[in-house]
Order: structure tokens, then sequence, then C-alpha cells
């Protein structure tokens, strides 16, 4: 690196976190409550605040493109050009979006060519930023829903839409609506709901302790066979929950975890694969989860602690899951109890107390969620205990800082995510303006025959092709403005539909082809990318099946299903049963090696164990048991060490 590459990259650096720290500061100042004690701050209007915020968080995502650039010594005259254009286009842009609002405030408007190429010029912007920092999918996604919001009327057949006056359909729906478009209610959501939460996770990445969770993690497994598999699991579900990022969390934990799981006789696909599940699960985990939980309440209209209680049972089925593959992985190897974890040290006293920085805080949310408040303000709740309790941290107690940076980081994060929910905000304003989601209902009812199964698997794949390299929010977005009409068309719970397609977006992380998620644990194990993600989708394949279980009875989701214990215990154990027949077939082992029959016979033990129709579930399960009487036959019973 040139001594020019480097003083760019720390100006660069300057900025990325000064600007983040406006981005966290503003933002919780927006949403901060009084609880009855503190002044009144927020919420700011929406005419002026939404622009800044937008605006700043273009300049994040063109300061942290230039860190990355000038890094690898690549940040030409050409680059710094493109930075200052776009610098002063979402000057001009957010501008413009305050004044018209002032005008809007006060009087009626009629948007015409001027305004329309502000709008393009705020879409094009957005769209070049998501390409850079997301990838193509979505900005492809993005730029063809701008397209079809300004030609559909030239469509042929069931694709044309109602003719519109052009200026006034994409100055509206693209830039100038603050219910629709870039900086519409869905930007309001993120703002209001995902940003303190976000922030939240930033901190407790920060306070130091990520390091105590391992460490205690692996002391409390390192006696079983499959002991730092499990420890990556459990030191991953808390990790997870916090960050709610699965690459974040492959990234934070993964580069301990990984290595002793190899060193314990584990391949390099097998453990990143471990790795990459469990990260991903975090977004699924109570009570924190990922952003798409949040922004799930807000659409559909529930409290955060209905979603909450609702993904309780799935969640923990899933971790049950990946604990018996690593279970019977480890008994399929033969691996046994050995000394190899001696790189990870016994954790200290102070190990223990740190778990505060992490309960704690999960303690005031529940509380507080249960208390009846808002997810926004049980978030920053948890915030302000955090941050006087991260100091029983030595580290913190000798580099304060740390807190600043892990502010500035969390608005890093939400600035960048930011620009993927632009475009969010186009591809679900033209479905809106166009009408596609009812179009869509009615052609895919016809189509299947009025099937839920073959629309939910429809809505399935969809989710997993949209969500690959698609952040999970984003993805679940875009999927349920399709095909949530659709599924409440068949009768399903508006929640539940949500939940499944929530489900599912997570899953993408973990799904060949483009498996994000596994593809960041690969590169720590050592493995190869498709095979890592083949390896997660094998292991975490109940984040895929449990969906399609609650879809068709929905007694699996507390607080909106059914309340009968006599009709939810036998779901729930109906469900434990088909965790270790799922499991046991799909890493082919159980007390021996399993022949291709008996893995496909415990694979429709599984499915016939989750459809919801009892002779179906009691037949499965005398079929499985027989399977299980026929394995125990060829491999008696003998002495095992603890698994």
């Amino acid at each position: 690196m040139t001594p020019h590459s480097s003083g760019a990259k720390r100006t660069a650096g300057y900025s990325v976190y000064a600007i983040g720290l406006i981005i966290a500061l503003s933002g919780l100042a927006n949403v901060m409550p009084t609880y009855n004690v503190l002044p009144r701050i927020g919420p700011f209007p929406v005419e002026w605040f939404r622009p800044l915020f937008y605006w700043l968080s273009i300049l994040v995502f063109l300061a942290a493109d230039a860190e990355r650039r000038a890094g690898r010594g690549r940040l030409s005259p050409l680059h710094l050009g493109a930075y200052a254009v776009a610098a002063v286009v979402v000057s001009y842009v957010c501008y413009d979006y305050y004044r018209i609002g002032q005008i809007i405030a006060n009087s009626v408007i009629f948007f015409g060519p001027r305004e329309m190429y502000v709008a393009l010029a705020a879409a094009a912007l957005s769209l070049w930023a998501c390409w850079i920092l997301w990838g193509a999918p979505i900005a492809v996604l993005g730029g063809l829903a701008l397209l079809y919001l300004a030609t559909g009327q030239y469509w042929p057949g069931p694709l044309r839409t109602a003719p519109s006056d052009i200026y006034d359909t994409i100055s509206a729906n693209i830039w100038y609506d603050s219910d629709q478009g870039i900086l519409g209610s869905i930007m309001g959501v993120v703002l209001t709901t995902v940003l303190p939460f976000i922030i939240l996770g930033a901190i407790l990445e920060g306070c130091g302790a990520g390091g105590s969770m391992i460490r205690i993690s692996f002391h409390l497994m390192k006696k079983f066979k499959g002991g730092p598999a499990y420890a990556a699991i459990l030191a991953s579900a808390l990790f997870g929950t916090v960050s709610g990022s699965a690459v974040a969390n492959v990234v934070g934990t993964g580069v301990v975890t990984i290595p002793m799981i190899r060193k314990r006789g584990f391949n390099a696909n097998f453990a990143g694969a471990v790795e990459a599940t469990a990260s991903t699960g975090g977004q699924i985990l109570p009570p924190i989860m990922g952003a798409a939980a949040l922004v799930m309440a807000d659409i559909v209209g529930v409290s955060y602690l209905t979603v909450v209680l609702a993904v309780i049972i799935p969640a923990v089925a899933y971790y049950l899951s990946l604990f018996l593959a690593v279970y019977f992985e480890a008994q399929k190897l033969d691996i046994q109890v050995g000394d190899d974890d001696v790189s990870v040290p016994p954790p200290a006293l102070q190990d223990w107390v740190n778990l505060v920085l992490v309960f704690g805080p999960i303690f005031v949310i529940v509380w507080l969620l249960v208390s009846g408040l808002s997810a926004a303000g049980a978030s920053i709740a948890a915030i302000l205990l955090l941050v006087p309790l991260s100091f029983i941290n030595p580290q913190v107690r000798r580099k304060p800082q740390m807190l600043i940076a892990a502010l500035a980081e969390g608005g890093k994060t939400i600035g960048q995510l930011a620009v993927a929910i632009a475009i969010v905000g186009i591809v679900v304003s033209t479905l809106s303006a166009t009408g596609v989601p009812t179009s869509f209902a009615v052609l895919l009812s016809t189509a299947s025959g009025n099937s839920l199964l073959i629309a939910l698997l429809i809505a399935a794949a969809g989710c997993i092709i949209l969500g690959m390299g698609m952040p999970t929010l984003p993805a679940y977005i875009a999927i349920i403005s399709v095909m949530g009409p659709t599924l409440q068309g068949f009768g399903m719970d508006l929640l539940a539909a949500h939940m499944f397609v929530f489900f599912f977006g997570v899953a993408a992380g973990i799904t060949p082809p483009v498996a994000l998620t596994a593809f960041a644990a690969a590169s720590v194990s050592g493995g190869r990318p498709i095979a890592t993600a083949v390896a997660s989708t094998r292991i975490g394949a109940m984040m895929f099946l449990i969906p399609f279980a609650w879809a068709f009875d929905d007694a699996l989701l507390l607080g909106i299903g059914e309340t009968d214990l006599a009709v939810v215990i036998p779901a729930i154990f109906f469900l434990l049963v088909a965790l270790y027949f799922c499991t046991s077939a799909l890493i082919g082992f159980d007390r021996g090696k399993l022949s291709l029959w008996e893995r496909l016979a415990r694979l429709g033990v599984t499915i016939a164990l989750l459809t919801p129709m009892i002779f179906a579930e009691l037949g499965g399960l005398a079929i499985g048991l027989a399977l299980v009487a026929y394995r125990h036959t060829l491999a008696p019973k003998t002495k095992e060490t603890a698994a």
C-alpha cells in the first residue's frame, strides 16, 4: 500500500466512523421514549428526517467503499470523481424531497418532468449503490421493477397495467410519497423499529462478551464427543440472536469454533456447515431475532411479543436438530473425547460475569415486551442498561472508546441496510401501483388447482431464489408482497404465512448455489464452498420442513394457533420424533450405517409425522418404531461413551 493509499484509507475510515456515529445517535434520538422521565426528543418530522437519513446512508456507503478500495490500492481518480458526483446527486435529491414535502404539506402539487427526473436520479443512485454493496440480484430486481412501473401500460395480456400519467407514477411511487418508494413506509419501519435493535446488537458485540460466550460454551461441552461442534452451536445461537446477522456471526465465532471442530475429527465441510447452520438460526431465535422479524410484526399488525412467542417451538426444534446432526456424525466417525481443546482457554471468573452483558439486556427486552412496551422502546431500554453495565468488563474500562466504535459500527450497518431497503421500496411500490399481487394470486390459484401445497412450494422456491445473495429482510418483503395475498387466499393465518416466507428467506443463506453464510464458513474452514453449502442444507434440513408443518396446522405457533394442550403437546411430540428420523436419515447413521432404503424410509416417516392428520402421524410413528427395532437387531447395544 502506497503512502497516498494509506492516507486515503485513513481519511475514509474516519469518515465512516463519524457518519456512522451520526446515523446511530440521530436514529436513537428519533425513537427515544420518555419512559415518563426523560425529555421528549423525537419522533422527527418525516419530511426532513427520512431524506437526512438516506443522505447519511449514501455518504457512509461512499466512504466505506472508498476505504475498501484504498485498502486494496485500487482507489483511482475515476472512483473519486464518481463519489463526488454521487454526493452531489444525493444532496440535491434529498433537498428536493424536503422542498416538495413542504409544498405538499401546505397545498397541492402536480408532478411534472422535473420531479420525474429527480426521482429517476434517486432510483439510479440507489441501484448503483446497491449493486456495489449487496450484489447484482437485488439491484437487477429493483431495475426490473422500475422498468415495469414505467412501461407496464404497454405490456401485453395480463401483464398490462392501467394507463396512468408517467410523471405522477414515477415521481410519487419512487421518491416523493412518504408511504411509497425509496423513503416510504418500509424505510419508516426500519428507522423506528429495526434501527435500535441493530445498534443494540452492535454494542453487545463490541463490549467484549463474545469471547466469554465462546470460552464458556467450550467449557460446558468439552466432555462430549461432539464437544467443539456443540459449543459452536451454543455460542452461535447466543451470538446470533444478538447480532441477527448470519455472516457476521460466522465471522465473529467461526474463526475460533471451526478450527476446534476440525481438530476433534470432523471434516472441513461439516465443520463449516455446523457453524453456518447455527449462525443462520440466530435470525429465528427469540427474543431478538433478525431485522425481518421486527418488520414482520409491523406489517402484520401484531406486537413483536406475538412474533417471539410464535417462533419459540420452531426455533428450539431447529437447534435440537443441529445437536442431533452432530451427535450422529460423531457416532458415525467414531470420534473420541480428547484433550484437543487446549487452544481455547478455560473460562475465568470474568467470563461468567460477562454473561450479564448478554442476558441482562435480553431479560429487559422480554420483561418490557411482556409489560406491553413497544419493541423499539424495549430495545432502547436494553441499550440504556447495557452501556453502563458494559463497564464490568475490564476491556471496556481500559478502552471506553470501544462503545463509541460499536455505536459507529451499528450506524454503518443500518446505513448499508438502508441502501437495500431503498430498492425494496421501489419493488413494493411497483407491486402496489400495478396490482401484481392480486393478479398473481388469481393466476396461481388457477394454475395450482387451489392446492396450498403447490402455492407453498412456489413461495419457498421464490424465497430461496431471491434470498441468494440478498439480505433476509429485502427477500422477505419482496416475496411476501407477492405471495402474501395468495397464501391468505388459501386460508393460511396471516402471521403463519409471513413466518413461512421469513423462514425460507433465512434458509437461503445456506442453500446452494449462492449460499453466502455457508461460503463465509467455508473460507474459514478451508472446505469447498458448494460442498459446505450442501452439507449445511443437509444439517439444517428442518428449517425447510418445519414451515410446511405449521402451514397446514398452526398448533406449533404459540399464541396464534391451537391453544388446547391436548392438541399442542402431541404436535410437539411428533415434531421431536420427526427431528430424530430426519436427522439420522440425512446423516446416514444410527447405531450403524443406514442403508439407502432405511434412509428413504426414515425420510418418509418424517413427512408422515409432520402431516397434520392423526392416522398419518400414528402410522408414521409405528413404521418408525419398526425401523428403530430393525436397526437395534443389526447393532446390539454396547456400552457407549458420552456423545
